[in-house]
């Protein structure tokens, strides 16, 4: 990761992402200003579609509620790539009824998972507490680096997404509470419904909330205080049984 000439927005620092085929991802960061040795939860969050571009801006929509103090008092480092216009996070039909975990990662999940990684390295993070979550497309990244990467997470937020059911044994002791509007027409609310249904079968406790009268915009009504306060009280330790 390396810092690019963009100026601080809303308390976001601006970065660029080489990715593997040359391009860049432009991504914002947040590190909070702390007492030296103290260490932080980290969020990365996944945002979806209607977010993509070179903005580097339009993401944050979901990642300022972090800094609100009315919805989260939490101090944290928040790391938010953005996925480029016409771009997905993950290589499958949002639409369709099922999809297998990609062999690869598309070259935005590689540069955003890379990314992750350097925030690892270099910022003071509380490896006990390290958070995903995402809305639409970003939900489907979300269940990606669950799968690909569970030995990370403490917990995650799903709104609104689907991922591989064959991996559910794989992720079944990471709290997850998962979201979606019962009239979705864009992501099938059988999506997280199987998704649930094989982290169950799997032994997983996951949290549902289905609201019957919503579609796709399931996000405005799942990122709440009560959602914060869940997530930020979720321990890896805590999971793996230490």
């Amino acid at each position: 990761m390396r810092h690019s000439q963009e100026t601080e927005v809303d308390g976001f620092t601006g970065w660029r992402q080489p990715m593997p085929d040359g391009r860049e991802l432009p991504l914002r960061f947040h590190g909070p200003a702390g007492s030296a040795g103290k260490k932080y939860p980290l969020v990365l969050h996944f945002h979806g579609a209607g977010s993509r571009g070179e903005d580097n801006l339009a993401p944050l929509r979901f990642a300022r509620p972090l800094l609100d103090p009315k919805q989260n008092r939490e101090a944290c480092l928040i790391l938010v790539p953005q996925c480029p216009a016409g771009r997905w996070w993950v290589d499958t039909d949002c639409g369709a009824a099922a999809h297998r975990l990609p062999k690869e990662m598309t070259p935005e999940m590689t540069a955003a998972v890379a990314a992750f990684d350097e925030v690892l390295k270099t910022y003071p993070v509380d490896f006990d507490r390290i958070y995903v979550y995402g809305q639409s497309m970003g939900a489907f990244a979300t269940w990606d680096i669950l799968c690909r990467r569970p030995e990370a997470f403490a917990g995650a937020v799903a709104v609104c997404g689907g991922g591989d059911e064959n991996c559910a044994a794989a992720i079944a002791s990471i709290p997850v509470w998962v979201f979606h509007g019962a009239r979705d027409d864009a992501v099938k609310v059988e999506r997280s419904r199987n998704m649930v249904a094989a982290l169950r079968r799997a032994g997983g406790q996951p949290h549902y909330t289905e609201y019957p009268d919503v579609a796709h915009n399931a996000w405005d009504y799942a990122y709440t205080p009560e959602l914060f306060h869940w997530l930020f009280q979720q321990r890896r330790s805590n999971n793996m049984g230490e």
